[in-house]
């Protein structure tokens, strides 16, 4: 496909309500009509930033997946975000990836904020994604991934990568920066999902998800509302810009050691 419909799903979630934040998700997602190939959720989309994931994370076959499994196919679409998620008795900042009914692949978040104590409650992950979806070479990131520009290089010429977040409103120029820092150093487009609201720590986030170009023009969504925003992204003009400016043709190769 040379033309990937996205849609940035832009909520305020309900802090630890599972229950109430997938409703929400189930009504915002099952009745938007315009016609959508991937749909983007925030970081924590159905808990909020919680430092609980003793009591809230969930396995990969109980029923946050199982709705996402659900909507993906009512839709026809691929839909992404990330969870707290048990496995092997690890707890994880876990993106998902879910099309056809079927969970494909997941990632989990690398660098855990420290500053509210993350790397405390969580195991980070070890290795990156890319991902292939109708014809695009996809890479998805979580949030505080975003400020380390090594983990987030891309030496495999990914045609788009996905951030989702809790970003709060205070630091949200850094967001802002560093995303289109990120479009112009890796000549992609840029998808951004953050939250809006206030949270139990009594951040507030204004949103401000958006899609960035390869040159690093950036859409913005109205602040603090909850929506979804569509963005229409074409291949052929990632090729041309990328054979214009072939800037990728220099860039250094390297390897990442745990």
């Amino acid at each position: 496909m040379d033309s990937l419909n996205i849609a940035l799903v832009q909520t305020n979630p309900a802090w630890e309500n599972p229950e109430a934040n997938m409703k929400e998700i189930s009504q915002l997602i099952g009745n938007y009509s315009i016609p959508t190939d991937l749909f983007i959720l925030p970081e924590m989309f159905n808990t909020g930033f919680s430092m609980l994931p003793e009591k809230w994370a969930e396995r990969m076959d109980e029923q946050t997946i199982q709705v996402l499994q659900q909507l993906s196919l009512k839709k026809n679409a691929a839909i992404t975000g990330s969870l707290m998620i048990e496995d092997n008795g690890h707890f994880y900042n876990r993106l998902v990836w879910v099309e056809g009914g079927v969970l494909k692949c997941y990632y989990d978040k690398r660098h855990l904020f420290s500053l509210v104590g993350e790397d405390e409650h969580f195991t980070p992950g070890k290795k990156p994604l890319i991902l292939e979806y109708k014809g695009w070479k996809i890479q998805p990131f979580i949030c505080y991934d975003l400020r380390f520009p090594v983990w987030c290089r891309s030496t495999e010429n990914v045609d788009l990568q996905i951030y989702v977040a809790n970003w709060p409103e205070k630091r949200i120029h850094y967001w802002k920066a560093l995303l289109q820092a990120r479009a112009i150093e890796n000549i992609c487009y840029i998808a951004a999902v953050n939250r809006i609201g206030n949270d139990f720590w009594g951040n507030n986030h204004n949103g401000d998800s958006c899609l960035v170009t390869f040159n690093g023009d950036t859409a913005f969504l109205a602040s603090n509302l909850q929506e979804i925003k569509s963005f229409t992204i074409n291949k052929k003009d990632l090729a041309a810009f990328r054979e214009r400016y072939p800037f990728d043709r220099d860039k250094d190769n390297f390897e990442i050691y745990e």
